[in-house]
Formats: structure tokens, sequence, C-alpha cells
């Protein structure tokens, strides 16, 4: 029977290959928008300190249970990709008994966060389970993944929204639209780079079934609605200098990364999908904080 271990080098190891394996730097696109969405929930005040404590702790379980899963699920196929064949799992650094153990641990966390957030929160924790370990199937029966990987980051400013208010409202679920188009631009980008090899191996990206040159047309598409909605948020959110320059920041950086990547230039696809992106969420939350920050006489 397969231990519940890393394969070699004990605890600290196996903790060190899953901080890698899912990714923690990749936080930097979900979080930060959580952020954003918690402190305009909170009106003219700031959200009390258990309801930070709560909502990082549920990002953090949330998050990690999904990656894990993706590793479990995407298994064979990383390891016949050359790009990932290197990986934990494929390359055999850790057990897949572990990355279980991981991904029940870290779901068992998201959930007991958001009880400790409402009821509400409490309640829709196993449908937000269930849109992000769906997401590690969906690009084996549609084309339109990349749609249900940003759904999967934009429920986090819902999320946070809820964890202050209990209620839905209008705010949070644009930018929550916002966030799902501008993922869903950055992962076509991303996906260039397997083009061929999800073609070869019967997997659903829009770069495989449509060509590069049209996926990077649907991303622009992508990332100019949801520019237009960072810009609706901005305005909903009471508007101002520093918000709307947050927005025109963000405009700037997805500019950016449709002019660096070519349909036959894919060599700054890494640039484009992490440096623009995380500078991306990291500035318009810092802006945002700014923004909400009292005005010194």
């Amino acid at each position: 029977m397969e231990r519940v271990s890393a394969v070699r080098g004990g605890i600290w190891y196996g903790l060190r290959e899953t901080a890698e394996m899912i990714k923690l730097q990749h936080t930097v696109f979900a979080l930060p928008f959580a952020v954003i969405s918690l402190v305009t929930a909170s009106g003219a005040g700031w959200p009390a300190p258990r309801t930070w404590l709560w909502v990082i702790v549920a990002m953090v379980g949330a998050r990690t249970a999904a990656m894990a899963f993706n590793r479990l699920v995407d298994q064979d196929i990383d390891a016949a990709n050359p790009r990932t064949a290197n990986r934990a799992l494929p390359a055999g650094r850790l057990s897949r008994a572990f990355v279980w153990t991981v991904t029940v641990a870290a779901a068992a966390v998201f959930v007991a966060a958001a009880a400790q957030l409402n009821r509400l929160c409490f309640l829709l924790s196993p449908v937000v389970l269930a849109v992000l370990l769906g997401y590690s199937l969906s690009k084996r029966v549609t084309a339109f993944a990349h749609l249900w990987l940003g759904l999967a980051l934009g429920i986090a400013p819902v999320g946070a929204w809820l964890a202050v208010t209990g209620r839905f409202a209008s705010p949070p679920l644009v930018l929550a639209a916002a966030v799902l188009l501008w993922v869903a631009g950055f992962d076509v980008i991303y996906s260039l780079q397997d083009e061929a090899f999800d073609r070869d191996h019967g997997l659903h990206s829009l770069p495989a079934g449509v060509g590069v040159r049209r996926a990077l047309a649907a991303a622009r598409i992508f990332h100019l609605l949801a520019f237009a909605g960072f810009a609706a948020f901005a305005l909903l959110a009471g508007g101002g200098p520093l918000r709307l320059a947050a927005v025109g920041l963000a405009g700037g950086l997805l500019a950016w990364q449709h002019r660096v990547v070519k349909p036959d230039d894919l060599s700054r696809v890494n640039a484009a999908f992490f440096t623009a992106n995380g500078i991306l969420s990291i500035a318009m939350c810092a802006l945002f904080l700014f923004a909400k920050m009292p005005t010194v006489p």
C-alpha cells in the first residue's frame, strides 16, 4: 500500500515539494482581488481582524485543495508533456497518497474557515469546492476550460464580500466577472505553449481548437471586457483618482501582454503570464487600499 508521505526526504521535503506543486507564488492572482473586495465591502471602516484571518485561511485552503487535486488528475498528462514532466508527481518526488492527503486536508480547512465566517459562506463552501475541483476535469470536455478557471478565481472576491456582509451585491459580481475574463485571457496566452500537445492528446483548449491567431484574438476580447469590468467596479467602489489609476495601470499591463506575445513568437509567454499579471493584481490591490485610507490634512 502506498505510504501517505513524500516518496523520499521526510515530511519537510514533502512540504517543500508541496509548496512548489501548488505554486504558492500564483496566489498573487486571486488573493489581491479578495482583499479589494474585502475592504470595499466594509464601507467606511475596515474588516474585523478575525474576518481577515479566516478569509486568508479559506483562500489558502481552497487554492491548495484545487491545485493538489489538479496535479492528481493531470499526473499522466504532465508525465507525457516535456514541459511538465519534472513536476513532483510524474517525477516521483511525491506519492499520490501524500497529495491526496494534502487535498482532503486543505478542503477540510477551507470548509472550517468558511464556517467561522458566517452561515452563508459555510453553506456555499461545497459549491465552491465543486467549481474549484471540477476545473481539473474541464479541459477534457470543453475548450472553454479557460473560462472555468476564470470562474474558479472569480469566486474569491464574491466570497470575501459575503464574509463581510453575509449577502450578495452587484459590486463583487462585477469584479468577479472582470477577474473571470482577465484570468481566461491570460490562461489562453499561457496555453499557447501546449497547442500541439493538447491537440495530439485530445485535450480541449482554444489554441488547440482554433489555432494560435484566433486564440490570441479571443484573449484580446476577454481582456478588453475585463478592463471594462475593472472600470465598472472602480466606479461602484467609489471612484477617485487612485482607483481609476489602478484601472489605467491594469489596462496598460493587459495591452503590454498582447504586444509581446505574437503568433510567431511565444518566447515571452511566461513574462506575460506571471510577471505582468502578478504586477497587475498586486498594484491594483495596493491602490485600492491607499484609496481607502483617510487623507492626511
